[in-house]
C-alpha cells in the first residue's frame, strides 16, 4: 500500500495501528492537536489509540512511520503506556472538533471533517477542513467544501467547545463501534460532548452504551436527563444493569424513576433490589431463556439464536412448568446449548434435560457464585426461590463485574514505567 501525506481525520477513526514488526498494537480512536491561539493550522500532537485492553494512549506523531488507507505503522522505540489524559492545550479532533458551528465567508457552515498533511519538516497539521454550508432560513444542508484553516472562521477553541455542538460526525463513527467501544470513547470526551452525544441517540443505543459507562459515568449521565428519558432508558437497560444504577442513587430518586418505568419494566427491577448487589439474587438476570417441557429442541435453539442476547445467557435453556416468565412454575431442569446441538430438532426438550445440574439460592455469596462456576465450568446457572421456582440466572460475565476492582473497564493494563521521551516527543 502507499503511504499518504494527507488524510482526513474522520477515515482514521478504526484504523488499525500495527508496529514495525507487523504486530498489531491496537486502533486508532481520534487525533490530538495542539491549540492554536492564531488563524495557524495547528500542529498534530500524536493519535489516541486503543489497546486491546481497551486502555487509551497516546502515541505521538513522530512514532508513526507510515498511515495508510487501512493501516497506522509505527517506527521503533518505546511508546509510553500510561493511559491517555487530554491536557489544556490540546484538543481531540474527532471528538471535540467535529460538528463545531463555523463561519465561511460570512454564511454559517458546520465542520465535518479535518486534513492532516505532512509537512516539509515532517511534522503533521490540520491544514485542511471540510465544511459543509448552511443555506437559507431553515439552515438546509449545502454543498461541501475543502478550505484551509484561515479561511474558516470561530474555530478560536472557546468557541468550539463553548457553543451547542452537533454530534453527526461522531454518531456516524458510532454507528460501526460496539456499545463498549462507544463507551470507552464517551468517557474520554468533555462532559458538554458526552451530553451532547447522549441527547442525539435513541433510547436503546444509549441504555446499550449507559452500561458499559463507569457507575459515576452512568450517574452522572442520568442525573442529566429529564426524568421522563431517564426512565426510558432504564427501561431499555437490562433489568440488573438497571438495578446495579438505581440501587446506586439516592432513595428519593430510586423510588420517582421507578415510578415513572412502565409496570412491566419496572417489576423484575423491584424484585432484583430487594437482594444484596453482592449475592445471586442481586447480579442475576431475570430474563434467562425459558422453555415449557412440550417445547422442541428446534423451538429452544430459534430463541438461543436471538442476535441480541448476551453469549452467556444464550448457552443454556431452562426448562419449567408455565409460566414461564420468572418467577416461574416448577424448575424441571436445563439443556446446554451444545445438547441442544446434538439432538435432533423434533425432539421435545424434555428428552434432553440434565436434572442433575446444582442450582443456586437467591442469596449465594460471591465466593460461594465462584465456586460453583469454577467446579462445573459453566457461564450461566440457575437461581431457586424455595419454592423450586425459577427466578432468574447468574452469569459468570455478571461475576466477574463484581469481583474484579472499580472502574476495571477503563482501567486496561497497570502502567509501566516508559523510558523519558526526548524533547521532541515531550506534549
Amino acid at each position: 500500500m502507499v503511504a499518504v501525506t494527507r488524510v482526513f481525520a474522520a477515515r482514521m477513526a478504526g484504523l488499525s495501528v500495527f508496529g514495525p514488526d507487523g504486530e498489531p498494537i491496537g486502533r486508532v480512536r481520534d487525533v490530538v492537536a495542539a491549540l492554536s491561539v492564531r488563524r495557524q493550522p495547528p500542529r498534530v500532537l500524536g493519535l489516541v489509540v486503543e489497546l486491546p485492553t481497551r486502555r487509551r494512549i497516546f502515541v505521538p506523531m513522530l512514532r508513526v512511520t507510515r498511515i495508510e488507507a487501512a493501516a497506522v505503522t509505527l517506527t521503533t522505540g518505546s511508546v509510553n503506556l500510561r493511559a491517555f489524559t487530554k491536557r489544556p492545550n490540546e484538543m481531540l479532533v474527532l471528538g471535540e472538533l467535529l460538528d463545531a458551528q463555523v463561519r465561511i465567508e460570512s454564511a454559517s457552515a458546520v465542520l465535518v471533517d479535518s486534513a492532516l498533511e505532512q509537512t516539509r519538516t515532517r511534522d503533521w497539521q490540520l491544514t485542511k477542513l471540510a465544511v459543509r454550508e448552511r443555506t437559507g432560513r431553515l439552515g438546509r444542508r449545502g454543498p461541501t467544501k475543502v478550505l484551509d484553516w484561515d479561511q474558516v472562521e470561530g474555530l478560536e477553541f472557546a468557541e468550539v467547545t463553548g457553543s451547542p455542538q452537533g454530534v453527526q460526525q461522531l454518531l456516524s463513527m458510532f454507528d460501526t463501534m460496539r456499545a463498549v467501544d462507544v463507551a470507552s470513547t464517551l468517557h474520554e470526551l468533555p462532559t458538554k460532548r458526552r451530553y451532547e452525544v447522549a441527547e442525539a441517540l435513541d433510547d436503546e443505543r444509549l441504555a446499550d452504551i449507559v452500561e458499559e459507562l463507569p457507575e459515576e459515568d452512568q450517574k452522572d449521565l442520568l442525573a442529566y436527563l429529564d426524568d421522563e428519558r431517564a426512565a426510558d432508558v432504564l427501561e431499555a437497560m437490562n433489568p440488573d444493569d438497571a438495578a446495579d444504577l438505581l440501587a446506586e442513587l439516592p432513595e428519593i430518586d430510586k423510588v420517582r424513576l421507578l415510578e415513572m418505568m412502565a409496570p412491566e419494566e419496572s417489576e423484575p427491577v423491584k424484585r432484583l433490589l430487594k437482594f444484596s448487589a453482592d449475592t445471586a439474587g442481586g447480579l442475576m438476570t431475570p430474563e434467562p431463556l425459558v422453555v415449557t417441557p412440550d417445547a422442541t429442541i428446534a423451538e429452544a435453539l430459534a430463541m438461543a439464536r436471538n442476535p441480541e442476547l448476551p453469549i452467556a445467557v444464550a448457552s443454556m435453556v431452562f426448562v419449567c412448568r408455565a409460566p414461564s416468565a420468572t418467577p416461574t412454575g416448577r424448575y424441571l431442569g436445563c439443556v446446554h446449548l451444545q445438547r441442544l446441538l446434538r439432538e435432533p430438532p423434533s425432539t421435545l426438550v424434555a428428552g434432553a434435560l440434565d436434572t442433575d445440574l446444582a442450582s443456586l439460592p437467591p442469596l449465594a455469596s460471591l465466593s460461594e457464585l465462584t465456586r460453583y462456576f469454577a467446579a462445573y465450568n459453566l457461564v450461566c446457572g440457575p437461581v431457586l426461590d424455595d419454592e423450586e421456582h425459577l427466578i432468574g440466572a447468574v452469569t459468570v460475565d455478571d461475576l466477574l463485574d463484581h469481583l474484579l476492582p472499580g472502574g476495571w473497564r477503563h482501567s486496561g493494563l497497570p502502567d509501566r514505567e516508559p523510558e523519558e521521551p526526548t524533547s521532541q516527543e515531550a506534549r
